[in-house]
């Protein structure tokens, strides 16, 4: 019986350290909550301040991944909005300071003080007809240049949809009870599939049809608002390997460069762009998202957009 005691209070022991340990080092248990939403599909929740990884991710009360926003700007600023993914919000493991938008700003501040402000409205996995269903309900919020950040695959992202919320662990709407039950759903837990959403995902033919007109929507909207658009594509890492793009990617990006000639819409193809550069998989952190240097690289080619199209006509 003694013996029995201690395994059980040795065990008991380990999982109270091992659950402070996650939550205090890596903010398991305490993750950022997202809610359904019947038009855009899904948002992270508004108002929220944690940590995950040491990295801050604080959302406002528009569900940006930013500090709050008034829906003018004052009169010697001039806004800037970036509207995509994870790509433009650094999901969990980019700090608060150090995501695309933070680090735009940051380059504008060296050069012209205080003259730009810099936000953002998205969030993980959203496809062009999330975004143009945001900026339906929410407006540009005044913005001078509004700067729409897609990937490859966002050609063929679905409609806008809540089915993830509450199932994928990538989507919680609660916390968990534990951080060790957070642990064990990410990384033991085999992927809870979802039937419906794997039915709205095969339909590429139709998903892409459908995001091309959404992205010249989002284009009418900024251009009917006598705001700057552009459209900016990063690419999956295998696309900078010797076999390249799929047929179907390929046959994709000629559609989209179809409406940007036709649109006469501002682009960044940085398939194009980084298209020299000797180790591309040094631009990235895993298949799709990119590494700082990645985002730095990013910030060089939105920047020299921004002075042209923006400051320079200005003077």
């Amino acid at each position: 019986m003694k013996i029995l005691f201690i395994i059980l209070a040795g065990t008991f022991g380990f999982g109270a350290i091992a659950e402070i340990g996650l939550r205090i080092t890596q903010g398991l248990g305490n993750p950022p909550l997202y809610i359904a939403d019947r038009d855009i599909g899904y948002l992270l929740a508004p108002n929220q301040k944690l940590r995950r990884g040491g990295n801050l991710i604080a959302t406002n009360s528009y569900s940006m991944r930013d500090r709050e926003l008034k829906p003018e700007k004052e009169r010697e600023k001039k806004r800037i909005f970036l509207l995509g993914d994870s790509v433009v919000n650094g999901s969990w493991w980019t700090d608060q300071s150090k995501i695309l938008p933070a680090l735009v700003e940051e380059k504008l501040q060296k050069t012209q003080s205080n003259k730009f402000e810099v936000f953002n409205a998205s969030t993980n996995s959203w496809g062009p007809r999330n975004e143009l269903a945001y900026i339906q309900r929410y407006g540009l919020f005044d913005t001078d240049l509004l700067i729409l950040v897609i990937n490859t695959d966002d050609l063929f992202a679905t409609e806008p949809t809540s089915l993830v919320v509450g199932k994928s662990p990538s989507y919680p709407d609660k916390a968990p009870t534990l951080a060790l039950i957070e642990l064990y759903q990410f990384y033991l837990a085999p992927p809870r599939q979802i039937p419906e959403l794997e039915k709205m995902r095969s339909a590429r033919a139709e998903n892409l049809t459908a995001n091309l007109a959404a992205i010249q929507e989002i284009k009418a909207i900024a251009q009917k608002s006598n705001t700057q658009f552009i459209l900016a594509l990063t690419p999956l890492l295998r696309e900078f390997e010797p076999e390249g793009s799929t047929s179907e990617e390929t046959a994709a990006r000629m559609s989209l460069e179809k409406l940007v000639e036709k649109e006469k819409i501002n682009y960044l193809d940085f398939l194009k762009i980084w298209s020299d550069f000797p180790q591309p998989e040094f631009l990235y952190r895993d298949f799709i998202h990119p590494s700082p240097q990645g985002n730095t690289k990013v910030v060089e080619q939105v920047i020299l957009s921004i002075e042209q199209l923006l400051i320079t006509s200005d003077q």
